[in-house]
């Protein structure tokens, strides 16, 4: 991106779940990173006076984050907000009402589209080719992107759509959890919602990937088992307890502060 481009955003504040948060994009020594806050990057290498919040915590379902994180997003008067809301809804097992997920997202959009904000959000990809955890929930993920897209259409927000996509469920885009963006993950979407807000410069966000090589059978089993061990079980066994990973978390940027750009982005190949 040049600094000839230009947008009109001050104040970037984004809602949402450990997707917005940044996990799969570094670690807890380092701290993560994130679409989010790859986007800020973005808007901030155009106006460097940009401030940004992020109150995403992991684990919160939609309903948690709009009682906890509208209110003090609405505090900042921010031009520009992102909500990224329901993927919590869609996996926990139990009951998922779609409409209630769908409500809480649209009483989101119209109170920061009252307030004056821009508001973006996301449609979910079709998560049961990344993650076998996931395969079940694909009608869930139709009505959802569905109400989700209709509710946007309502209140003039942006949609990045992702679900017609293929590339966004290869498996390069997603980490070894197979439930959070990897590092290129991310920017994928910081590079799609920059796209979708009509920044130029950004239209290769959807450029497919080289043929992944051939996995033989015994590796396939040897990778199932080690994200069972490693990523599934633990899930699993805090569900039955009824914890959450976002237990005692808060949010990583609560208040508006400035961007830094980086110099070099390692994890971001040329789209």
């Amino acid at each position: 991106m040049t600094t000839t481009q230009h947008h009109p955003y001050a104040r970037y504040v984004a809602l949402g779940d450990s997707q917005t948060e940044g996990l799969g994009d570094g670690d807890e020594t380092r701290g993560y990173r994130g679409w989010a806050d790859r986007l800020a990057e973005i808007l901030a290498a155009v106006n460097p006076d940009l401030m940004y919040a992020n109150l995403a915590v992991r684990g919160r379902r939609t309903a948690r984050i709009k009682a906890e994180q509208l209110g003090p997003a609405l505090a900042m008067k921010p031009d520009l907000v992102t909500v990224m809301a329901g993927m919590n809804d869609l996996v926990r097992p139990g009951g998922f009402d779609a409409a209630r997920v769908a409500a809480d997202i649209e009483e989101m959009f119209t109170e920061l589209t009252a307030a004056g904000a821009h508001v973006a959000t996301v449609t979910f990809p079709d998560i049961g080719r990344v993650s076998p955890l996931a395969r079940r929930a694909l009608p869930r993920v139709l009505d959802l992107n569905a109400r989700i897209r209709a509710a946007a259409d309502r209140h003039g927000v942006t949609v990045l759509d992702t679900f017609p996509h293929r590339v966004t469920s290869d498996p390069r885009l997603w980490s070894g959890d197979r439930m959070h963006a990897s590092p290129l993950g991310h920017a994928r979407i910081a590079a799609g919602m920059a796209d979708a807000l009509g920044l130029p410069g950004h239209e290769g966000w959807l450029a497919t990937l080289p043929p992944l090589a051939p996995v033989s059978v015994w590796g396939e089993v040897t990778a199932q088992a080690r994200w069972c061990t490693g990523f599934m079980g633990p899930w699993l066994w805090r569900r039955v307890r009824g914890r959450s990973s976002g237990d005692g978390r808060e949010a990583k940027r609560p208040l508006l502060g400035a961007v830094t750009v980086p110099d070099h982005d390692h994890d971001h190949e040329p789209i």
